[in-house]
This record gives C-alpha cells, structure tokens and sequence, in this order.
C-alpha cells in the first residue's frame, strides 16, 4: 500500500467549564492512495473530531491537538503554518460536510460558490473559471444553465451535489466525506453515493467517509475502522470486517442491524450508553458494556494488534499470537 494519510498517536481535548473532553486519544489510522477507508462508530465516537484534527480546523479555544503526528505524504501537518495549510486545504485535502443546507451561503450563487473554490487554488482567466465551473456542475447530474441559481432554488440531494462539486472542483487527493447522506432520503442517497463512488474511481481519489451506516460502509468502501471512545478498536478489509468481525463492540452493532431473516419481539442492542468523553472509564473504555469483560480489561487498555493477517482489533480477548483467550 502506498500512504497517503497516517494519523499516529492523535489525541484531542476540549476544555470547557465543567472540564476537559477527552474527545480523541491515541488514534492511529492509515489510508492509502486510491482507497476509500470507512470510519465507523457511534454518536460521540470522535469521527467528526479526527476529520477536523486532519483538516487543522479544531477551534482554538476551546480544542486544541494535544499530541499525536497527522503525516500526508511526507508532510506532518502539525507543524505546517495556517497560511500554507490554507493551500493544502481544497487542494489536496477537501471535506464534505454532513448537512449540505448549513454548507452552503445562502445569498451567493453556486456557481459563485464554486467559482470561489476554484479561484483560490487555480490561476484561471475569467472564461476559464466560468467553463471549468459549468464543467464541476454537469460532473455531478446539474445542469450547467444552473449556474445563477441560489442554494434555495435546489433540493437536499442537489444542494449535497454542489457541495460534493465544489469538494472535487480542485482534484484532491483525499476527500473527507462527513456522514455526506444523513440529512437526504433513502433514494436520494444512493444517488449521491453511487455519484461519490464513480467521481472517485474517475479522479483517482482516496475517500475517509464518516458514517454509522454498515451498508454504506459495504457499498463503497475498501477498508473499515471503527472507532469507540475516540480510539480505534478494529481495522479490516470489508471482506474481513463482515465476514469475521473480532472486537465486541463491532459484533455489537452487527447484531444490531435488523434481520428480515429473523422474527424477534425486540432488536438487540449494545447494553449501556456512550461514555462520557468527560470521564471515560479505565482500562478498555468498552468493558462496562461488554459480556465478555475480564478482570484485565477493567484496569488494562488493550494493545492494538494483528489478530488474523490484516485484521488488527485492540481487545484483551486475544493474545500475541492472534488466538481468541475466550470463547466467543
């Protein structure tokens, strides 16, 4: 695999009135060129936290990156200034936001709104900027007449093709996608996200897409890694992750997709909350939820590691040799 992106030790906090968030700690992630990576977890996980640490957008105050190196390429972005982190952004990093009607200005055209992306990164004649604007619109199904109209003008699904346009409008090499269909209805979202796929087959671009939807996870991406108490806990290919999953809280959400399958009186469910990002508990943040937890997990966090060839998960169930320590 050639790297693109390799988060190591990532950690940040948030420092509020009633104390510090504890809201990513020591996440490690790598994505490769090409690759669409799935972040998957719960509301709370620290998906959203870790796009914005990659992005350089955490708000200072009150979040701050306490420690950890976010390497794109060769470049460790933590130590690139904001006035050069300003070109990166767009160009070789662009991030599509969750909900496209709080993405876009209101009183600007969309045309205007790509124009403006474009502009910043690109030296472009007048002519140029309008062609290549109408060209980005036709790319994702609008029509390029569209140009003049207003956010209003354009529903859901197309308000989140104008933001996926204006995402792509510089040819990234890394497209952050934060949960890009939650706010959009069933069908709308498989148009956008069969759009996604195909733009970046075609462009050649490597994907973190954000979500908690298992099935958007199968349809377009290449590996998975589920992040709980802002960690990662489990790393697979699609393949693996489906067919075998290791960690208890990913079985959990297995288990609790409905089954057509199945006749129950009642869904399963992970017992227990999310904990508090404020106060997470010690050893594997997990173990207060889990049926499997052992003595060790309460006082212990695991050690992140290879349990099966390209299956890592970070649970005490395993030793160094990949073999579980306790019955499923």
């Amino acid at each position: 695999m050639v790297e693109l992106l390799d988060l190591r030790n990532v950690s940040v906090q948030y420092e509020t009135d009633s104390g510090t968030v504890y809201a990513v700690n020591n996440l490690n992630l790598k994505i490769g060129k090409k690759e669409t990576l799935g972040l998957v977890g719960e509301t709370g996980a620290g998906k959203t936290t870790t796009a914005l640490a990659v992005m350089q957008l955490i708000q200072d105050p009150p979040g701050k990156i306490t420690s950890g190196e976010i390497i794109l390429e060769e470049t460790d972005l933590m130590q690139v200034k904001e006035k050069d982190m300003f070109n990166i952004r767009g160009n070789k990093i662009s991030m599509i936001f969750q909900d496209p009607m709080t993405s876009l200005n209101p009183i600007m055209t969309v045309g205007d709104q790509i124009k403006e992306v474009i502009e910043l990164h690109q030296d472009l004649d007048k002519d140029e900027l309008i062609a290549k604007t109408e060209e980005m619109l036709e790319l994702v199904g609008i029509r390029k007449e569209r140009i003049n109209d207003y956010p209003h003008q354009f529903s859901g699904g197309m308000k989140q093709r104008v933001v996926i346009a204006m995402a792509l409008s510089c040819n990234p090499e890394l497209i952050i996608a934060d949960e890009p269909t939650t706010a959009l209805d069933v069908t709308i979202q498989a148009q956008v996200l069969e759009l996604m796929k195909d733009l970046k087959d075609k462009y050649g671009t490597s994907m973190i897409l954000i979500t908690h939807d298992l099935g958007v996870v199968a349809e377009i991406c290449d590996f998975v890694s589920v992040i709980y108490a802002g960690s990662v806990v489990e790393h697979a290919s699609v393949e693996n992750l489906y067919a075998e999953p290791l960690h208890p809280y990913t079985r959990g959400l297995f288990d609790s997709i409905p089954s057509i399958d199945e006749d129950l009186d009642q869904l399963r469910v992970i017992p227990g909350t999310t904990p508090d990002p404020s106060d997470l508990p010690s050893g594997c943040r997990f173990h207060p939820r889990c049926k499997h937890c052992m003595e060790i997990c309460k006082h212990k966090f695991p050690e992140f590691r290879e349990a099966r060839p390209g299956h890592y998960v970070a649970c005490h169930l395993y030793n160094d040799e990949g073999n579980e320590k306790h019955e499923r």
